[in-house]
């Protein structure tokens, strides 16, 4: 299968986990017979410096005529002064809003090698398996008015949302839990926020196409609770955006890495931009020690949703199991008795246990 990918390496450690994740796809491809295209665009910092803008007009024509796009990561201290309209973040909103990438799916999986790690207690989070679903272009973030008024004495920013928008993000949150533990939490602030009772309400009505799926609603704050107290009791959450946004940050932390959470940005028709959940950490940028793996699972998701691609995603994410099993990792990272790899060499090691597994399955596939 031929498709092809705009790469998007953006700031700070973004382009050396971008080139990892590009080894690992090519890797992919060479093992199961894919030939992948790919064409790298600025944006975030590096389009401001290029270009004065945060996403140039050929990045954005760019990815709409891709068929997935790759980005490593936006933003750094060097831009922090910058005015709003200047910032890296700001290309990052516009893409999402630009593609129509309303809903935003962040996996949170914890790795054995890594649970030690965890702020929380081992018996705690072991077992946690969620994924946050989050409606990624309405909401707070993107209403109008936004402004200071008054002479800068008072601000107002604008919660706004369409019964449309909250239904498509609602009906993939119903989608997810169907092809996993038919479990879907639905968070929102339903005792104050006139729109979160619309979200309710939609929620109920979208749970009777649904009947094989349980349904509890959960108040964002008591949701935010237990994340921390009782991980293991979610499955699939759905909610808006500043909600997902803050839920989504918090449950990253449980697992004992923020450096091994991917993330999609999807819409309708499958097309996503797919990004680590970790930040640009511009202070290790160069150095060669930045973990890829969280764009390698990335890219993983790349091939599962917008490709169609499940078995070739599998590939990948049980290489970096195997990657964490065998002991490798990176400095950011906390395997007991473990050998402590540069972004280069742990790459290859992903890449020989893909090797290793694609051989394995075309032997058993030959004496099936």
């Amino acid at each position: 299968m031929h498709k092809s990918i705009v790469l998007l390496p953006g700031d700070g450690i973004g382009p050396e986990v971008v080139e990892s994740a590009k080894c690992i796809l090519d890797a992919v491809a060479s093992a199961c017979d894919h030939s992948f295209d790919y064409a790298t665009h600025a944006i975030g910092g590096a389009a401001i410096d290029q270009f004065n803008d945060p996403l140039p007009q050929e990045t954005e024509a760019a990815c709409k005529q891709a068929d997935a796009v790759l980005l490593g990561a936006v933003g750094g201290p060097k831009w922090d002064q910058n005015p709003s309209h200047l910032r890296p973040e700001k290309g990052l909103l516009r893409i999402r809003k630009s593609l129509g990438l309303y809903a935003n799916l962040r996996p949170v999986q914890g790795f054995p090698e890594l649970l030690h790690a965890s702020p929380l207690k081992y018996d705690v989070v072991n077992g946690s398996d969620l994924l946050i679903v989050r409606e990624l272009t309405g909401g707070l973030y993107f209403g109008e008015p936004s402004e200071r008024r008054d002479n800068g004495e008072s601000v107002v920013d604008t919660l706004a949302y369409t019964r449309e928008e909250m239904e498509r993000i609602i009906e993939t949150g119903f989608d997810a839990a169907m092809v996993r533990k038919k479990h879907l939490t639905s968070v929102d602030k339903a005792n104050v926020l006139e729109s979160s009772k619309m979200w309710r309400e939609i929620v109920e009505e979208k749970a009777k196409d649904y009947p094989e799926v349980t349904v509890e609603h959960v108040l964002v704050d008591a949701a935010a609770m237990k994340l921390i107290t009782n991980p293991t009791q979610f499955d699939v959450m759905v909610t808006e955006n500043m909600f997902g946004d803050i839920l989504s940050d918090e449950a990253s932390v449980l697992t004992g890495s923020l450096g091994m959470l991917p993330s999609a940005s999807l819409r309708k028709d499958g097309f996503g931009l797919y990004e680590p959940a970790h930040g640009s950490a511009p202070d290790i940028a160069g150095q060669g020690i930045a973990n890829p793996l969280a764009t390698m699972l990335s890219a993983a998701m790349l091939l599962r949703y917008s490709f169609d691609m499940d078995h070739e995603a599998q590939l990948i994410e049980q290489a970096v199991a195997n990657t964490l099993s065998a002991g490798y990792h990176t400095a950011d990272l906390h395997v007991k008795n473990g050998t402590k790899l540069g972004t280069k060499e742990i790459t290859e090691k992903v890449i020989d246990f893909i090797e290793e597994e694609s051989a394995s399955d075309r032997i058993m596939r030959c004496y099936a």
